[in-house]
């Protein structure tokens, strides 16, 4: 039963969650095991393998990236217009490395997409810029910091166009990456 004291209480935690954006998602980011997890699963559709593409189109290809196994990694708190991984996220990307390495010595033929995304303030243009900045930093971090085989990552930005939280508004889950492991869709 709700009381009327914990609805004050909700409601502030609430508010200071809205006013310092990330505060509570930050505890909840994902471990190496729950993103090995989600990466691992089973793709949502299969294809074969004469049907397999091309990494440049798997990345037009929304109907294939979303039968991929995937992530948001809304942990990774991008500020406002940047994206530079705050030296306190690091640990947040090392989880992240983690999970692939341990998926990279199972198949080391893997491949993932990092997908960069925004929130829907400013131009779309800059917006597809920043998303596709966000990609490739975390790419870097990634192979420079922790070792991942650059061939095994592929990124793309997508700017403003796949909203978590549809609002024009700054929206600080929006400014996100995703994961997907695409291996079983792309030509090797």
């Amino acid at each position: 039963m709700l009381t009327r004291r914990y609805l004050v209480l909700s409601s502030a935690a609430a508010a200071f969650a809205a006013a310092v954006p990330g505060t509570a998602f930050a505890q909840h980011a994902p471990t190496a095991d729950q993103i090995e997890r989600s990466l691992s699963a089973a793709p949502r559709k299969r294809l074969r393998r004469q049907d397999r593409v091309e990494r440049r189109e798997l990345k037009r290809r929304r109907d294939l990236r979303i039968a991929a196994p995937s992530i948001d990694i809304q942990a990774i708190n991008f500020e406002f217009g940047s994206a530079r991984i705050p030296r306190e996220e690091r640990w947040k990307v090392e989880e992240i490395a983690i999970a692939m390495r341990r998926i990279l010595r199972r198949n080391r033929d893997e491949i993932f997409l990092i997908e960069g995304h925004t929130d829907a303030v400013g131009s779309r243009y800059s917006n597809q810029l920043l998303s596709e900045r966000r990609a490739a930093s975390l790419r870097r971090v990634l192979v420079r910091r922790f070792g991942i085989d650059p061939y095994a990552l592929e990124t793309i930005g997508y700017g403003e166009d796949y909203l978590l939280v549809p609002t024009s508004a700054p929206e600080w889950r929006n400014r996100r990456v995703t994961l997907r492991r695409v291996t079983d869709f792309v030509i090797r």
